[in-house]
C-alpha cells in the first residue's frame, strides 16, 4: 500500500465539543447547579470525561454530585 491510502486506516477520533475544564477555585458539590448543568447532555445524559476534557477523579465527584441532585430534585432525571 502506498502512503495515500494508509490515511483510511488512521484512528479516527471523534470531534468533541470541548468545555472549559472546572478551574481549582469551582466546588464540585450537588448544590452548585450551575456548574453540575454544563455536564448534562440536552437529554439529561452525563457527558463522558473525553467531552468533559475533566481529570478521572473530577469526572468520579461530577457524577456522585449529578446523582444526588437528582435525588434531591436539583435536577431532571431526563429532559423530554
Amino acid at each position: 500500500m502506498d502512503k495515500f491510502n494508509m490515511d483510511k486506516f488512521k484512528s479516527k477520533k471523534k470531534n468533541y465539543i470541548r468545555l472549559p475544564m472546572i478551574v481549582s477555585g469551582d466546588i464540585i458539590d450537588y448544590k452548585n447547579i450551575s456548574l453540575i448543568s454544563r455536564f448534562i447532555s440536552e437529554q439529561g445524559k452525563i457527558l463522558a470525561r473525553e467531552t468533559n476534557n475533566l481529570t478521572l477523579k473530577q469526572q468520579r465527584y461530577l457524577t456522585i454530585a449529578i446523582k444526588k441532585a437528582r435525588i434531591l430534585s436539583l435536577l431532571t432525571f431526563k429532559n423530554k
